[in-house]
């Protein structure tokens, strides 16, 4: 087995993971990455980064301009290593901090920015240009790599997506209400659908996956099954 996942790796340009949040996609992408040999691309973590420095330099969230303004003057480096995805923001290291709950509930403001939006496409098509990549987020199977080579959309019901989200949380030592989790996730998934910019949608080339009764292993044997074809 593998051999042949390796020998599938070679003739791969991206694999597009899109899905709600708790859906999986961030464990799923890393392990299959890891499986495949290839770059893991977290899309979210570039939109969380650069959250995190409007944030930190009091770019007002609501300010397209300024937002786009400061995007241009940002560099967002990520590294696949054994402990994980590191993600530099101007070269700091900001894996941690763009996974705090303020960060995580204002990401929305960037994603929903045209102009931000499209620079951040045009990063994440530059990588895709450079080498073979799992890449996972809500529009790139859609918008970012609509000829991508393989497209799947995982998806799992709202308390299994929740409960998954609380665990995560938990054991990175935070503090959860969880009631006010699922409302926030509520409101996420809300504000993912109904964006005029790159909403979450299954593009109609994708292969749909529902996580629910699925561990992660699991789905990333689903996916490879699909990609083995």
């Amino acid at each position: 087995m593998a051999q042949r996942t390796k020998a599938v790796a070679q003739n791969l340009e991206v694999i597009t993971i899109d899905g709600p949040a708790g859906a999986g996609k961030s464990t799923v992408a890393k392990e299959l990455a890891r499986r495949l040999g290839i770059f893991y691309l977290d899309t979210g973590a570039m939109y969380r980064a650069l959250t995190l420095k409007a944030i930190r330099s009091g770019t007002g969230l609501e300010q397209e301009q300024a937002l786009v303004d400061l995007a241009r003057r940002t560099d967002i480096r990520m590294e696949n290593g054994r402990d994980g995805v590191q993600v530099f923001l101007d070269g700091e290291d900001v894996s941690e901090p763009i996974r705090s709950p303020e960060v995580t509930n204002k990401t929305f403001y960037i994603a929903r920015a045209p102009g931000v939006r499209e620079i951040m496409v045009g990063w994440q098509r530059k990588i895709g240009s450079q080498k073979s990549v799992v890449i996972e987020g809500r529009d790139v199977g859609t918008v970012v790599f609509p000829k991508a080579s393989h497209k799947f959309y995982l998806d799992a019901d709202f308390e299994e997506r929740a409960r998954r989200r609380i665990d995560e949380l938990k054991a990175r030592g935070k503090k959860v209400d969880d009631e006010n989790l699922k409302t926030e996730l509520k409101e996420r998934d809300h504000k993912d659908f109904t964006r005029t910019v790159g909403p979450l949608k299954v593009a109609e080339d994708a292969v749909v996956i529902d996580t629910t009764p699925l561990t992660v292993n699991g789905t990333v044997d689903e996916i490879l099954k699909h990609i083995q074809k």
